[in-house]
């Protein structure tokens, strides 16, 4: 895989619950990680006293933070009505010759930032709120 634009990292949001998916615009910059906590099982009996870990289980989460500035309304109120609402929408994350992830997501902060000669900015954080779907591209 060679280089690729930040640009073509997308995060869409379903905007009307029936997989109407569009881009959250305005984000400059976009960060997803996935997360697999692992169980120990080492004990005394294990070999050479390395670590053992229990295959199949713990819990998986991602997690993604944005920033950028307004550029569209709707998926700017979409975004801070999920936070006030609580919801859990599927969302749809494309990382470019990667794949797409899709699934439920919780809008769990907002931050907003502005100066007096500059755009007002916002800053974005998701986590993931259920089973995710991964489709390779």
């Amino acid at each position: 895989m060679g280089a690729q634009h930040g640009k073509d990292l997308l995060v869409k949001i379903d905007m009307t619950g029936a997989g109407q998916f569009e881009t959250i615009a305005g984000l400059r910059a976009t960060r997803v990680s996935f997360n697999a906590e692992t169980v120990d099982v080492t004990s005394l009996e294990s070999q050479g006293g390395w670590r053992e870990l229990l295959s199949g289980a713990g819990v998986k989460s991602a997690a993604i933070s944005g920033s950028g500035i307004f550029r569209d309304e709707g998926t700017d109120e979409r975004a801070r009505q999920l936070f006030f609402d609580a919801e859990t929408p599927a969302f749809q994350i494309i990382v470019p010759d990667f794949g797409i992830v899709e699934g439920p997501f919780q809008v769990t902060a907002i931050e907003y930032a502005g100066s007096h000669n500059g755009e007002a900015t916002y800053e974005l954080s998701l986590a993931s709120a259920g089973r995710l779907q991964f489709t390779a591209l």
